[in-house]
């Protein structure tokens, strides 16, 4: 009796959320601003389904033969070699969208191969240092985020997945803005598949920490190369064979603009891996590899509410950056509406069964000796829902010109948040990492959405800019 009456509000509120969510979908249908970008990111969602299927199936198989510790100092090795790419390059496929897109609207192809060209060239320089930067600071990492001075040697070994990375965000970046989202979807699938297939095999035959190691790295690196290759097919069916011979000097008069650009979302992107996107690391230095193996495992299970939504600002950002250019405010408008209702629609009744079936979850998958995990998740989801819903910030504010703003709100927030790890931590755990993350979601996104909408109503009414 007592079960029936506590799964009661449950049914009654799925009843509820299950209609609302079709009728809202079969408003998108009709539709005709937000059913491209539906379309796009249904190309994305698949592939990122999919392969967020086969990178959980990747992570129950390598936590149940490592054990947390060896997990985390896992996600240690990997999260350290993302952080110091991230440090040293460029968010090139941002750029390539904005430019190309720019270019592209105003018939003017050859500038738009130029800032192709443009970016291969910063992104290749930017990597070679960044490979230098993982293979040197390498002993750093083993010991204070490994606590294993031996694992050096893997900490550069992996690092040479960033070499082939050497041109993967511009390539990216042109296949979105060619709207071939259907390419990066399979090649998704594909490399996914190369790794799942390995690691089941480490799995089966028992093997160690090294085995998982090349397994990730595999995938990886062929989904780069493979990135890279079709982009340039692509570019040569649109542009011809020739399109990597347009000259830079075209581009003089836009290069502070570019240069801006760059350098802002380099800034912000800095900002952000110190404040979000080295969770694992500031976890496994400040407490050890054990809790930044649970706090790793409850990221990809938060990660869950971010499945069909993380397609979305790729598949929504050339659509904005087009309106906008087009001074269309009213489609601005309706793309982010229609989109925040679409992720609403999701993302809420997802939350509502990860906090009552999180914990079951974990045990029946990773094991009863990661349930430490389900505490920090519950926290998580609380941000991660917030996100969810203003996914469109910061793809709004660069496609309204605005690069730098979110760098200044993502800077305060790092501040902040860094501060707080310091002053908390000591005392409270690694819960105060979820919460501070969790925090840290609201007030950036929110700031930058608030922003969005001022942009948008003065720019569409200019009698009150």
């Amino acid at each position: 009796m007592g079960e029936s009456i506590g799964f009661k509000p449950l049914k009654n509120s799925l009843f509820v959320m299950i209609p609302r969510s079709k009728a809202l979908l079969n408003r998108l249908k009709n539709n005709e601003l937000i059913l491209p970008i539906v379309k796009n990111a249904g190309y994305l969602f698949s592939a990122t389904g999919i392969t967020s299927a086969m990178s959980f199936v990747q992570s129950v198989l390598a936590g149940r033969v490592l054990g947390p510790t060896s997990f985390g100092v896992l996600a240690a090795l990997f999260s350290f070699t993302s952080v110091v790419n991230m440090f040293a390059s460029f968010r090139m496929n941002e750029l390539v969208v904005r430019y190309v897109g720019y270019y592209q609207e105003n018939d003017d192809p050859q500038r738009a191969t130029a800032i192709i060209k443009l970016a291969g060239l910063m992104e290749i320089s930017s990597s070679i240092f960044a490979f230098l930067l993982v293979y040197f600071l390498a002993p750093l990492g083993a010991r204070f985020f490994a606590h294993d001075p031996s694992l050096v040697t893997w900490f550069q070994i992996y690092g040479m997945i960033v070499l082939a990375n050497m041109v993967y965000e511009t390539s990216l970046g042109l296949l979105q803005i060619l709207d071939r989202f259907r390419i990066i979807a399979v090649l998704d699938v594909i490399s996914n598949g190369v790794s799942l297939l390995l690691i089941l095999i480490a799995f089966i035959t028992k093997q160690e920490f090294a085995a998982f190691v090349i397994a990730y790295m595999s995938g990886k690196i062929l989904r780069s190369v493979a990135v890279s290759i079709s982009a340039m097919v692509e570019a040569s069916r649109t542009w011809g064979r020739e399109w990597w011979r347009s000259p830079l000097k075209t581009l003089k008069p836009d290069f502070r603009s570019v240069f801006t650009f760059a350098i802002s979302t380099n800034i912000s992107g800095t900002i952000s891996l110190i404040s979000k996107n080295s969770e694992t690391l500031w976890v496994s230095a400040f407490i050890g590899t054990k809790e930044a193996g649970y706090y790793k495992i409850a990221m990809s299970l938060a990660g869950i509410l971010q499945l069909p939504v993380a397609p979305l600002p790729k598949a929504t950002y050339p659509a904005l950056a087009r309106e906008i250019a087009r001074k269309k405010w009213r489609n601005v408008k309706e793309i982010l509406r229609q989109g925040s209702l679409l992720a609403s629609a999701y993302s809420i009744p997802v939350t509502v069964v990860l906090v009552i079936f999180g914990k079951l979850l974990i045990d029946l998958t990773y094991g009863s000796a990661y349930l430490p995990t389900y505490d920090p998740l519950i926290i998580l989801l609380i941000g991660f829902t917030f996100v969810n819903i203003f996914y469109w910030n910061r793809a709004a504010l660069l496609a309204l010109a605005r690069p730098v703003f979110p760098t200044i709100v993502n800077f305060v927030g790092m501040i902040i948040k860094v501060s707080c790890i310091f002053l908390f931590v000591p005392r409270w755990g690694y819960l105060v990492f979820a919460g501070l993350l969790a925090g840290y979601y609201i007030f950036t996104v929110g700031v930058a959405a608030l922003r969005v909408a001022i942009d948008i109503n003065r720019r569409s009414n200019p009698e009150i800019a």
